[in-house]
């Protein structure tokens, strides 16, 4: 269903993996992720926050508060990967990695039990 949320996607791993470039604010990460995807990974900006939160808790991320705007003054809450955060991250994608790797092979396997049958 085009444009509704990814409810399964690695949002971590996705978040830190922008977080490694730079700080950044949640709806710039959601605009991010999209506009790298071509627009297929959708994520709900409250799913990114619960994930935010999560992650600061562990000490894997912090955050800081700057004023932005002149005419309409408001607060972002940009975040900062931490080392324990990047270090979480290259675990996440070695995991990321082999379980796409053994989906691929299982789903080979699948299609070549199809055709043989």
């Amino acid at each position: 269903m085009a444009n509704e949320p990814n409810k399964r996607l690695p949002i971590e791993m996705l978040c830190l993996s922008l977080l490694r470039e730079r700080d950044m604010y949640c709806y710039e990460m959601v605009q991010e992720i999209s506009a790298r995807s071509g627009g297929l990974l959708i994520l709900a900006e409250a799913a990114l926050y619960m994930s935010m939160y999560k992650m600061q808790g562990k000490g894997y991320i912090t955050d800081h508060r700057e004023t932005v705007g002149v005419l309409r003054p408001r607060t972002r809450i940009y975040y900062h990967l931490e080392p324990a955060g990047d270090a979480y991250l290259d675990t996440l994608i070695d995991e990321y990695t082999r379980s796409a790797e053994g989906i691929r092979l299982f789903l080979e396997g699948t299609r070549q039990k199809e055709e043989t049958a």
